[in-house]
């Protein structure tokens, strides 16, 4: 079973944080639906935003799932984001919305006023059954033009990613190669 709530709920005890940050590197940079006391921007190093997650509960379906972003290990690299002071009960929320396949893992989180914080990131578990590893650009991006789910359109995701991105003037090799053929496939 790729529903990951359980398993986070156990693997950190987040009441001995003194203060509890989360890193958002990809929907979770443009949509925050939780409260937060505090959001800045940030950077992980030695990671990389990747379209290499199945989702079957919010840009898919069980039978034809979406595809999704997940960050991984990358030499010499560093992945924009937004990190996100907030208390203990925004878990039940966040563990709910990345349920499936992602874990929480700790991580150092550099926010862009030169402080690091020790935080919190959910990556997809590449022991999963939802998780794709390398596949072709153009191999997702067919998979994403033809795929939606409660949360909308998976080419929506796409370029609401693809949007933030440019708003932060981040250039994402990856995201922005499959937002261009998606809008070749849209033209065509």
């Amino acid at each position: 079973m790729h529903d990951t709530q359980e398993k986070n709920r156990q693997r950190q005890d987040l009441s001995k944080y003194d203060e509890i940050w989360v890193f958002g590197y990809g929907s979770l940079i443009y949509k925050v639906d939780f409260p937060y006391i505090e959001r800045r921007y940030a950077n992980v190093y030695g990671w990389e935003r990747r379209f290499w997650m199945l989702s079957h509960d919010h840009r898919g379906t069980p039978e034809n799932p979406g595809i999704v972003l997940t960050l991984t290990p990358s030499n010499n690299t560093e992945c924009f984001g937004i990190a996100y002071k907030i208390t203990e009960a925004e878990f039940e929320h966040l563990d709910h919305r990345e349920k499936n396949g992602y874990l929480r893992e700790e991580i150092d989180i550099h926010l862009v006023d030169g402080d690091t914080v020790r935080g919190l990131v959910y990556i997809g578990d590449t022991n999963s059954s939802v998780y794709l590893g390398p596949t072709p650009v153009e191999q997702l991006a067919v998979h994403i033009f033809n795929s939606r789910g409660p949360s909308g359109e998976n080419r929506e995701y796409v370029f609401n990613m693809g949007t933030a991105l440019r708003k932060y003037a981040i250039i994402d090799e990856h995201v922005f190669a499959i937002e261009q053929f998606l809008q070749n496939l849209s033209n065509a």
